[in-house]
């Protein structure tokens, strides 16, 4: 409501006016009458006031959307809207991908990644089952559960880069999604949908597919079919994320597990707020002598972001040498992943409560808090 409007006023009619004093003197009636007007004045000054703070406040921060800044791609930088670079540092959330209900999903896993971890970005995987309405593995509250985990990162002032996680080959009655190939048809109704519902939201990001392998780069770059099924190439998914008018920012991972940008030279989507991502990890053909020809070249023309990374065994020396690799090519990067475990797989946690895991999860901390 407009307080001003209950006294039945404009507050363009408060404009500053010469007021003759010697019109009454104190103590007489008249005197009384232009106390009253002059109370009466203020309030409704006070009034306008509040009113004008509130109109700006609505401006400045609208329902539901935190106070992050929209990024942009502009040559191999992803920059703010003052045209300074921004490099998004965080970590991977993977349980929305593997679970429809997700775990540790709430505002205070978010802040503390934010108060104990300085992350900057949060990659969210997704499950394409659990969110389309076709599919037998559907949650009909999978997308406001997303809601949720966005505007908890938002009052964190964490980036969320929504990754297509897992898919179904085409076929949605499977129940049972998982990583593969490549995204099919059925991906296309995905970010049609994602898209739409987040569109030119300052915080988001869209990755149209976690990990492509074992295709050539012509279907990577259009479609076609695998052998097993059809695939949705990158720049259908591409192409159906700006048809709902969304101009989010775009990762794209390339071959080999999204490890190799080999091919984007000669296989480059088209269209703009374009980033490449890129998987490192301690696996033979992805050493320190191969980031160059696998991802480092990418960055001198593109933003390239390392959406997962990660070392096996609570090992140091592959991260100890990825991160300064990263830094010193501008890259961003997000670390797989704020999950809880031993060393059988890469982790930076050790628990629930934030506590880094041995080895890449200490790395991992210590590097974001000395951004």
């Amino acid at each position: 409501m407009r307080f001003a409007a209950v006294f039945g006023v404009s507050c363009s009619s408060f404009a500053p006016r010469r007021v003759n004093h010697g019109a009454a003197e104190r103590g007489t009636p008249g005197a009384l009458v232009i106390t009253f007007v002059r109370t009466f004045a203020i309030i409704a000054l006070l009034a306008c006031a509040f009113n004008a703070f509130a109109v700006r406040r609505r401006a400045v921060r609208p329902p539901g959307q935190a106070a992050l800044a929209p990024l942009s791609v502009v040559g191999n930088h992803i920059v703010n809207a003052g045209g300074q670079t921004v490099h998004l540092h965080g970590v991977d959330q993977s349980t929305l991908a593997f679970g429809c209900t997700g775990i540790h999903i709430f505002a205070s896993d978010f802040q503390l990644m934010a108060d104990a971890w300085h992350v900057h970005a949060v990659r969210v995987s997704l499950n394409q089952d659990c969110w389309l309405a076709a599919a037998a593995r559907y949650d009909p509250n999978y997308a406001t559960r997303l809601d949720s985990v966005i505007a908890a990162a938002e009052t964190a002032k964490i980036y969320v880069i929504l990754d297509l996680h897992l898919s179904d080959a085409g076929d949605l009655s499977t129940g049972n999604p998982g990583q593969q190939k490549m995204a099919d048809l059925n991906s296309i109704t995905f970010w049609q949908q994602v898209a739409a519902r987040y569109a030119n939201r300052p915080s988001v990001l869209f990755e149209l597919y976690n990990e492509p392998h074992d295709i050539p780069w012509s279907i990577w770059q259009n479609g076609g079919n695998t052998g097993s099924f059809v695939a949705a190439g990158m720049q259908q998914l591409y192409d159906a994320v700006r048809g709902t008018g969304a101009q989010n920012i775009v990762l794209i991972g390339g071959l080999d597990f999204a490890y190799d940008l080999s091919g984007v030279s000669t296989h480059r989507i088209q269209g703009t707020n374009i980033a490449y991502a890129t998987h490192p990890y301690d696996k033979a053909g992805k050493q320190p002598a191969n980031w160059d020809a696998g991802f480092g070249f990418l960055t001198a023309t593109d933003p390239v972001v390392a959406t997962e990374f990660g070392q096996y065994e609570c090992g140091t020396s592959y991260v100890a040498q990825l991160i300064p690799y990263m830094d010193a090519h501008g890259m961003s990067w997000t670390a797989w992943v704020w999950y809880p475990g031993d060393c059988n797989g890469p982790r930076v946690i050790a628990d629930w409560n934030g506590t880094a895991s041995p080895g890449m999860g200490t790395q991992v901390q210590q590097a974001l808090l000395g951004y």
